[in-house]
């Protein structure tokens, strides 16, 4: 798990490969295959280790971040900065939540799959507690809200940095630009529009 999680620090998901994870640990495959059965069962089980770490630091950033007495659209805002920020510095668990639905949930048995499930329920419904402690307003769905966050957080951290011939495009037309955005500030953007798009009317 520890060789798993420093080849994703040198490469993106897509290319970490099960061959080159049982050289690192002079391992044999077969041998590897005895506890993972593939290669997407070791990096779900690396998505719920970086979820469980990243919820225990979001838990302080927002006690420390979120004006408890502010007016909701206010704290809204202000989680929308802070989950934008906090998510933009872990490049990794966004590249593996977005790699979750179309390529880690492959290739890998039912019971591999059930157990990924019932983890990922485990640290969504975290994630909708520490968010209802800050912004009630957020309401029933916001176990939902947060699975949305963070399939975002997966998509657009996809085209974040954009591959050398995109920026070429840019350079060429800078009209085109418009489009280069920061992860972060795609992020925030996106968050505050959902955040405040959920809470209820006057």
């Amino acid at each position: 798990m520890d060789t798993a999680a420093a080849m994703l620090d040198e490469m993106p998901v897509a290319d970490v490969s099960l061959n080159e994870l049982s050289r690192r640990v002079g391992l044999a495959k077969s041998n590897v295959l005895r506890y993972f059965e593939s290669r997407e069962a070791v990096l779900l089980e690396l998505l719920d280790v970086f979820l469980e770490s990243w919820l225990t630091e979001l838990a302080d950033e927002l006690a420390a971040g979120i004006e408890a007495h502010a007016a909701p659209q206010v704290r809204a805002g202000q989680l929308a900065e802070i989950l934008s920020r906090s998510l933009a510095g872990r490049v990794v668990l966004c590249d593996l939540i977005g790699a979750q639905g179309g390529v880690l949930e492959h290739n890998v048995s039912v019971e591999v799959v059930k157990r990924h499930k019932r983890s990922y329920l485990t640290r969504t419904e975290a994630m909708a507690k520490l968010l209802r402690r800050h912004v009630p307003e957020l309401g029933e769905d916001t176990q939902l809200l947060c699975l949305l966050i963070l399939v975002s957080a997966g998509a657009l951290s996809s085209y974040v940095p954009p591959p050398p011939s995109v920026l070429a495009a840019y350079a060429d037309e800078p009209a085109l630009a418009v489009f280069n955005l920061e992860l972060r500030d795609a992020l925030r953007l996106s968050f505050t529009s959902t955040l405040l798009g959920v809470l209820p009317r006057d």
